[in-house]
């Protein structure tokens, strides 16, 4: 990777996600093998939580403190209550055992492991070190270990989101898509695609095609995409990156929008008259996470926008890394009042002008931003 600001934190933060991605693979592979969902839970707002989340937010942690010398100051989605209530022994041991495989993969990936196996003590520091709350000040990492775990206990589309905040500002972001394909006509929304394509289907050529990392830094030179690496394979820096950019497409009748999944926090009907008053055509692309800011930073779709139902206050750790990364391939974020998201005032999103829009170009945004102004005040938000 070029020198340059933030060049050895970019380094080390794709690595650990590529370890995060590999750890993310063989936890879902059990998941969607196995009839046992003991090492699903639920958290307080009855979203799913799993083995994986902890497990690469304890990983994350434990590379970045090893591998970067620095007091690391980390904002993440996942805390230790439901890994230290007493039916979680299981869970628990299933994590360490998690964790503890990885980080011996380490040097996979250009990284050391540890002298030895942490214990389950060391796991939980890891895990409960990333309590940050951000702010307008100093240096922080923002992690979501899993981003679209609905997605990822379903056997379907997830991310692994990491960013670095310097000032209230994202300087770089990485994002791991394990099931995203590499090539574009591999994808097939909006079916299922781990469902739709069932391993015998695929050749060994073709299902390696599947999986990504993307990453970019602030004005460091444009967004990179490299494949997974598969096996026993090494990962050879850059190991065949290649820079990707937003698509060109200013007319809306042929842009494709990216919707999230889940109806519990997203308004789809607004979303959908937008559509219609914008003269969108195309079908729309739902898929969960951030693999949507992935879509349009690849120039595989145009335009995402989330409307927040009543209620509802977007995080950091949900943003952040994709934002930047469709910045530098080229796209514009914003609120849908047009103003640069604020990733400055801690876990949220504060001061949201009603949603969010990240589009390839800026003719489009613009169409988005007026259309929006348009239909506001008939909207049933």
């Amino acid at each position: 990777m070029e020198e340059g600001k933030y060049a050895k934190e970019l380094d080390v933060a794709v690595r650990v996600v590529h370890m995060a991605c590999s750890l993310c693979q063989r936890v879902q592979q059990k998941l969607v093998s196995s009839s046992d969902d003991g090492h699903v839970k639920s958290k307080d707002d009855d979203s799913p939580v799993t083995v994986a989340d902890w497990s690469v937010q304890a990983t994350v942690s434990l590379m970045l403190s090893e591998t970067l010398v620095e007091n690391l100051s980390i904002v993440a989605e996942e805390d230790v209550q439901t890994l230290t209530k007493a039916d979680s022994e299981g869970l628990l041991a299933a994590v360490v055992n998690t964790v503890n495989e990885c980080l011996a993969e380490a040097p996979k990936f250009g990284l050391q492991s540890p002298p030895g196996a942490l214990g389950t003590s060391q796991i939980l520091e890891a895990i409960s070190r990333c309590s940050s709350n951000g702010g307008p000040a100093g240096r922080y990492w923002v992690l979501d270990p899993v981003d679209g775990t609905l997605g990822f206990v379903r056997g379907d589309q997830y991310a692994v989101a990491l960013a670095l905040i310097e000032d209230g500002k994202v300087v770089l972001g990485v994002l791991g898509c394990p099931n995203y394909p590499l090539k574009k006509e591999l994808l097939n929304y909006p079916q299922n695609y781990n469902q739709t394509k069932s391993k015998t289907s695929l050749s060994t050529t073709a299902t390696w095609e599947k999986g990504c990392v993307m990453y970019a830094r602030r004005d460091g030179g444009g967004a990179w995409m490299q494949p997974l690496i598969h096996g026993d394979r090494m990962l050879e820096w850059p190991n065949s990156a290649t820079q990707i950019w937003v698509s060109p497409i200013v007319d809306p009748a042929l842009a494709t929008v990216c919707e999230p999944v889940e109806r519990a926090n997203s308004n789809h009907s607004f979303t959908s008259g937008l559509a219609e008053t914008v003269g969108l055509r195309t079908q729309p692309m739902r898929v969960h996470s951030m693999v949507k800011y992935a879509a349009i930073a690849r120039g595989d779709a145009e335009i995402f926008m989330k409307f927040a139902r009543a209620g509802y206050k977007e995080k950091i750790w949900d943003h952040a890394a994709g934002v930047i990364i469709i910045e530098e391939a080229g796209g514009v974020v914003t609120d849908a009042g047009g103003r640069p998201l604020d990733f400055s005032r801690g876990v949220f999103l504060e001061n949201l002008d009603r949603g969010i829009i990240a589009c390839s170009n800026a003719i489009l945004h613009e169409k988005i931003v007026d259309a929006v102004y348009a239909s506001w005040d008939s909207s049933n938000l």
